[in-house]
Formats: C-alpha cells, structure tokens, sequence
C-alpha cells in the first residue's frame, strides 16, 4: 500500500526508514543488527534531534530501543491513516494529528500538547546581498523555501504569516516548496535560495542569519499514542517525553514547554514581523 499524494512512502520505505531510526538510536550501544525490534515512534522531522537524543537517554534508563521514523508531518499521517505499524505520532501542527484522530487511529486521551515552537525567516550565511524583512514582504526576491504550503506544518504556518503581512500575493509564485524543513534549511545554507521560512529550532542548528520573527504565533508540536499492540510502551515513552530528562533536552534545543500540556488546541494569533 502506498501514501496518497506527492511525495509519499511506501510501507517498505517507510520500513527501511524505521530501521535507520533503530540504527541511528542504537549506535551508542549494540550493534543495530542484534536489536530487536522495539517502539515505532514517527517524528516530525525538526524534532527529529531531540528526539534522537532522547531515545538514548530513555534506552539508558529502560533497556527499550526506539526507532524513530522522521519524516513530513503530512507524510507521517498519511502512513498512520493506512495502516503503518507505529506506536507514537509526533506531528509538527495539530491539523495533521487532526486527520490522524478522525480516522479513529489515536488512543483516547494521549493526545497532548508536547513544546511550542517559533517560525523565523532566515537568509544564507554568506549572502553578498543584505536582504531585509521589508525587502522580502515587498517581493524583491527571486526564490523562497518553505514547507508545501498546502501540506506541510511549516508551510502552512509561513503562509500564514506571509497572508497576514499582506506579502502572500506578491511571494507566491517565487515559493520553492520542500517535503520538510530540515530540506528548506539545507537549500538557504547552500544559497539556492534568497530566504527560507523554517522553525525557530531549525536555525539554532544552522549558521543561516534569521532576519525576522513571528512572535505571536502559537506554534504547538504535539503528540499522541496510536491505537495498536504497542499501546502499552507507547504510553510509557509518551510519559518519559514529559519528564525532567526530556524537557531538558527539548529546552536546550530552543522548544518552549506549553504550561500545560492538556491545554486546549492552539488558535493563530497576530503574527508580526
């Protein structure tokens, strides 16, 4: 069976993906080889490093192996929707874990508010031009990354942005659309792009030049355990993410903890630039 649309995985790509993620968490210790196959966790992919890091600490302090399957948020739901065989979904936005409760594959009650998040807008590191914020939303660019705007998170909310800056009109046609964001970061480090629109996180990882902020824009990555046989360790790997350990690891990749993690779902805010 294959994900719908473009740009989506097979179950035996999505498969391979998965044994990366066991490969990836276990290099610290046995052999990838010898683990047994353990919890599927399918990640967005800009929190794919903290929760690479985290696996770790959780084998650490459990003995369990956590394979983690990053990927587009989009893409990751549409596995989940068809079937693929994981424990845990950590989704960039709450309307992709949307699609993914409406047909009925979230355990009742799991779905949580995990870390907030910012949108930035970056420039490459060693571009001869210094490009502004007003110079962008005035158009005078010749190429924008972002996520697919219809699709994915990020892309979604940059648009957003650039809709409530009354910019969208004049940028459209100059959008260069990615899966993901790690994807829109790679092409402004390389400086095909004039800017990119990625998570606040996503620069702190990078030498990219961030030249403007969305500050009120209520950005919520969430999560919520899959209806399946691994309900059980899903829930106790949920459990781990909300701990001191996890959060520290969150904080120090530049997440914001919600105060609450049972809070209501997050509305758009102003965005200013």
């Amino acid at each position: 069976m294959r994900a719908k649309g473009g740009g989506g995985l097979s179950f035996t790509q999505a498969v391979q993906r998965v044994i990366t993620g066991i490969t990836v968490v276990a290099a610290c210790s046995t052999p990838a080889a010898t683990q047994p196959l353990g919890l599927v966790v399918s990640v967005a992919a800009s929190m794919n490093d903290a929760l690479t890091e985290i696996a770790v600490l959780y084998r650490a302090a459990t003995g369990v192996t956590v394979a983690l399957n990053p990927g587009g948020s989009n893409t990751l739901a549409r596995q989940i929707v068809e079937g693929a065989p994981v424990g845990l979904f950590l989704s960039a936005d709450e309307i992709q874990m949307d699609v993914v409760e409406k047909a009925g594959r979230l355990v009742p009650g799991t779905r949580l508010r995990l870390v907030r998040n910012d949108l930035v807008i970056v420039v490459p590191p060693d571009a001869k031009r210094k490009l502004t914020v007003e110079q962008l939303l005035d158009g005078q660019v010749n190429r924008l990354a972002m996520g697919e705007p219809s699709a994915v998170p990020a892309g979604v909310y940059g648009r957003r942005f650039l809709e409530r800056q009354g910019a969208w009109e004049r940028l459209s046609a100059k959008v260069v659309p990615f899966p993901t964001v790690r994807a829109v970061l790679a092409a402004v480090e390389a400086g095909r792009v004039d800017a990119g629109i990625v998570y606040g996180t996503d620069a702190l990882t990078s030498r990219v030049h961030v030249i403007a902020r969305a500050t009120d824009l209520d950005i919520v990555h969430s999560a919520a355990v899959i209806a399946g046989p691994n309900e059980a360790a899903a829930r106790r790997f949920l459990e781990f993410l909300k701990s001191d350990q996890a959060r520290a690891v969150f904080t120090k990749r530049g997440f914001r903890i919600p105060p609450v993690l049972s809070e209501p779902k997050p509305q758009f805010g102003r965005v200013e630039g």
